[in-house]
């Protein structure tokens, strides 16, 4: 006899990098996912129909449409993403229906979209409102949600890294010269890679170090002129990888840097500290979760003479510092392994369910 699978209504993004995981990671787990999606992208998926030239209401528009689909499908929870948009209409399209809501949110899900317009944090806080449960990457994020409507339950869990890419962990703790540094956060003016540009083209034009950043992202163009102009070939750019060959890249590098204005627990974040790189970030609320003197560096957001001066330590020593690397991954084992977080939120789910299958 065939085993009965946990079905999954997934709403998401379908060209996210992030949906495509977790669609994947639902299968390996013996769940059958079924993901709707606005959005064009590689994942397969079931397209919602964009009706009209307004794309704000292309989701409201399309509550018939996952209406019919849910009689369909009949799925066991209804698993939308991004609280907004997706959640929002999965509410409406639910509403008398027996399967529990759970909403995932994510960063700008919760602390700028809201802040758009009334419309707009009418429809997050309504969303949250009828989720039976709430999942966020971090306390700060899931706090934040809760203050703009009150959560029937609300669970933290990290996105993290793979178990078989632990094996990616660096083998030699040296330094290099010139210091090798990785930015694996996209051209969008959120990220603030020119400031980093800015505050380090002294060290960059000295050759103390070389920075490489992703060839991707929305200001990609003008990133690059602003660079070449600024610190000549000093900057290095890699194109979009295949996972396994992006994070073998990242490990060839002393240290992970972010400057990013807003921020949950970044999932490139987990991963540097997995891999064994030495991180620095700007010292936002989501981040010291998983930053502090004792696993990484913050600086000031927006301080160039603070960032420069984490950078001038870095070169003026040649400590490794092991004992903060060899930390920073027994907590990754220990909080952020992909696959064991699916599998509590895949419980989770289950037991609101009421699932015996």
């Amino acid at each position: 006899m065939t085993q009965k699978r946990f079905r999954v209504l997934v709403l998401a993004d379908a060209g996210s990098f992030h949906t495509e995981r977790y669609i994947s990671a639902l299968r390996k787990q013996s769940c059958h996912p079924l993901l709707l999606s606005l959005e064009p992208g590689p994942v397969r998926h079931l397209s919602l129909k964009s009706r009209g030239p307004i794309r704000t209401l292309h989701y409201v528009l399309a509550v018939p449409q996952i209406r019919k689909i849910l009689k369909r499908f009949r799925p066991d929870v209804i698993n939308p993403h991004f609280a907004s948009g997706y959640g929002f209409i999965a509410a409406l399209a639910s509403r008398g229906r027996h399967s529990p809501l759970v909403c995932h949110v994510w960063g700008s899900d919760i602390l700028i979209v809201p802040h758009k317009s009334s419309l707009h944090r009418r429809k997050t806080a309504y969303a949250l409102r009828n989720a039976g449960a709430v999942i966020a990457d971090s306390e700060y994020i899931l706090n934040e949600a809760a203050r703009l409507s009150p959560l029937r339950a609300g669970y933290v869990y990290p996105w993290g890294i793979e178990r078989e890419f632990l094996a990616l962990h660096k083998s030699d703790y040296r330094l290099g010269r010139p210091l090798r540094v990785i930015v694996p956060r996209a051209q969008e003016v959120v990220y603030n890679n020119l400031f980093i540009v800015k505050a380090l083209a002294p060290l960059l034009s000295q050759n103390k170090m070389r920075i490489t950043f992703p060839s991707f992202g929305s200001q990609t163009e003008s990133f690059k002129r602003f660079v070449t102009a600024l610190v000549g070939d000093t900057v290095e750019f890699y194109d979009k990888l295949p996972r396994p060959e992006f994070l073998q890249f990242m490990s060839e590098h002393d240290v992970y840097l972010s400057a990013s204005r807003s921020d949950s627990s970044p999932a490139s974040l987990i991963e540097a500290m997995a891999l064994g790189l030495l991180p620095v970030a700007a010292d936002v609320a989501g981040v010291r979760e998983w930053l502090s003197p004792e696993s990484g560096f913050l600086f000031v957001q927006d301080n160039e003479e603070s960032l420069r001066n984490v950078f001038s330590a870095f070169l003026k020593t040649e400590n490794p510092r092991e004992g903060m690397r060899i930390q920073n991954l027994e907590r990754v084992k220990r909080e952020a392994l992909f696959e064991d977080n699916i599998a509590a939120q895949i419980g989770l789910m289950k037991k609101l369910a009421g699932w015996e299958g």
